[in-house]
């Protein structure tokens, strides 16, 4: 009689792997899933009326008496923005994650009216049991505080999931990363490491955060314009920084976004910005007060539209006009994708008379993932067994794998990840298994998801051809155009001036209906199509383009 199976641990990635953003990882074993992260990426270019790219959970979702629990490395977006999305199809399962995660998370539930939430406040250190895995949260440094590493204990093993991370020495308002701690679980055995790839193609070390005060003093030092500086709102150590160079020098702060005012307000009341008494001042205020003596903190250093930057530099601010009298700093490095929309904003505040500041020319941004000297020390710590780099585009995947093979380990040890991919971790070996259903799925302002290939093409197909709109009215009974058709067309061409080209068109539509009623055809879906094709295929060839058809008949009896 053979011997069954021994069960294996599940590794199934729902997202964060080749591409930024959208992380999602889930543990399975037997009957026990726990996921790690649960992030949104942002659209692309042609995902025209998106707003949000969310995970795929049908695989969780077809096992979801299994799911135990969701744990949370760090509060940003592409981390926990799809959280509420979760929650619904979801509710009762416990969300875990550090302070000011939760704060965020709280007020991000609060906005999709999820009130009843199961949250549990974890600090670094505790360790979390859920059903056969046991996940203990490691301090961590990253761009914002209370990240964590998790170490998940399975029966096949420990896996150390990074998250984002970097190595800093001299953090800003928080604990180096527990390195200790890594180092005595990397004595105990890590089977497997999951870890953060998205600087591992840039040689030496990430520079400290608390490096970047020395700049902001250069640039505040008698500096007699009204600065603003645009940074991720997120980034709790940066504004700190930036709160700190503006009290030296006599200035009052002043917040401007939505997104930077929910994370200072949670900041300050959790506890992790150092406000000095009186500094603060309301946005209506700050036209008061001399230029030298105000500090403008704003959303919009990655040139989104909405973003209050933008709005300033476009005129469109209801209570900020930059010009001459004004310094704007750009404190973060651009998102890829994001170049053309900062250079846009760039040039506008130089036709202002605006001075800019970016971290191309001047060291006024940092980042908060590890390069490359970093990574080879978390390797060196852990010495793992298996590894399998996440969090980046496939080619930081690549340049994390190599890495791990320059330190010595064997090429049939590192496996690259992809969305869906499931690999089985047994006592004895990982090994890459079935894929499930997986992948991006679309969010527009509805929130109801599930926007389908076919609607984006539709869109696409709008935006660059435009929409030619036939209506008629028919008489089936006597197989006859009782209506005669009538054409208008948004966004093809001008109809003013092509006048000559809608009277062919709608020529074409009337002999497409007399043809058809001819043959006798008299159910309305047919001659719909056959207008529709005839009309699309008239259009074609005398355009080059290809609008969209939207055929309307009414029965109407003469």
């Amino acid at each position: 009689m053979s011997k069954s199976k021994k069960p294996k641990v599940k590794i199934i990635f729902l997202g964060g792997v080749d591409g930024i953003g959208m992380n999602c990882t889930a543990f399975e074993y037997e009957n026990d899933i726990i996921v790690v992260d649960c992030g949104v990426s942002f659209p692309e270019d042609d995902m025209l009326g998106v707003d949000l790219v969310i995970p795929d959970f049908t695989y969780l979702e077809n096992n979801a008496e299994k799911v135990r629990g969701l744990l949370i490395t760090h509060g940003h977006e592409d981390h926990i923005g799809a959280v509420p999305h979760f929650l619904l199809k979801f509710p009762t399962v416990p969300v875990f994650a550090a302070r000011l995660t939760l704060g965020i998370l709280e007020g991000k539930l609060s906005e999709h009216g999820i009130r009843n939430a199961k949250l549990h406040e974890v600090h670094a250190g505790d360790n979390i049991k859920l059903g056969c895995f046991s996940t203990e949260f490691i301090n961590v440094n990253h761009s914002m505080p209370d990240a964590c590493a998790m170490c998940i204990s399975t029966p096949c093993g420990r896996i150390l999931h990074t998250g984002d991370f970097k190595v800093d020495y001299t953090p800003v308002g928080e604990k180096m990363i527990d390195l200790p701690r890594i180092a005595e679980l990397g004595r105990k055995g890590i089977r497997l490491l999951l870890c953060d790839s998205t600087n591992a193609e840039r040689p030496g070390y990430t520079p400290s955060e608390s490096s970047l005060a020395e700049s902001f003093d250069r640039i505040f030092n008698n500096e007699t314009r009204r600065v603003v500086i645009a940074t991720f709102s997120s980034n709790v150590h940066r504004v700190q920084q930036i709160i700190n160079a503006s009290a030296k020098y006599g200035r009052s702060v002043a917040i401007s976004g939505r997104s930077m005012q929910n994370f200072v307000n949670a900041a300050v009341k959790l506890g992790y910005l150092d406000m000095p008494e009186g500094i603060m001042i309301d946005l209506n205020d700050v036209k008061k007060l001399p230029p030298e003596r105000v500090t403008l903190v704003t959303t919009g250093s990655q040139g989104e539209p909405m973003s209050a930057l933008y709005r300033m530099a476009f005129g469109e601010h209801n209570q900020i006009s930059l010009g001459f009298n004004d310094l704007v700093v750009l404190s973060s490095s651009a998102i890829p994708g994001n170049e053309k929309l900062i250079t846009k904003i760039i040039n506008e505040l130089y036709k202002r008379g605006t001075d800019v500041i970016t971290y191309s020319n001047y060291d006024v941004h940092v980042s908060g993932h590890a390069c490359r000297e970093e990574l080879k020390l978390i390797h060196a710590l852990t010495a793992p067994e298996f590894f399998i780099p996440v969090h980046g585009e496939y080619k930081h995947l690549v340049a994390h794998a190599d890495l791990a093979h320059e330190m010595g380990m064997h090429e049939s040890h590192i496996f690259l990840p992809e969305i869906g991919r499931v690999f089985e971790m047994s006592n004895r070996s990982i090994k890459p298994a079935n894929i499930v259903q997986a992948g991006p799925v679309m969010v527009d302002g509805s929130g109801l998801g599930g926007i389908s290939g076919v609607v984006l093409r539709d869109r696409k197909r709008l935006s660059e051809d435009g929409v030619i709109i036939v209506s008629a009215g028919i008489d089936t009974e006597a197989m006859c155009i009782s209506v005669d058709p009538e054409v208008i067309s948004r966004g093809f061409i001008y109809e003013k001036e092509n006048e000559e080209l809608l009277s062919r068109i709608t020529e074409c539509a009337r002999q497409s209906l007399i043809r058809s009623l001819a043959k006798g055809i008299d159910d309305i879906e047919i001659l719909r199509t056959r207008l529709r094709d005839e009309v699309g295929e008239y259009a074609r060839k005398r355009t080059k383009l290809r609008p969209m058809i939207v055929t309307i008949l009414f029965e109407i009896r003469l």
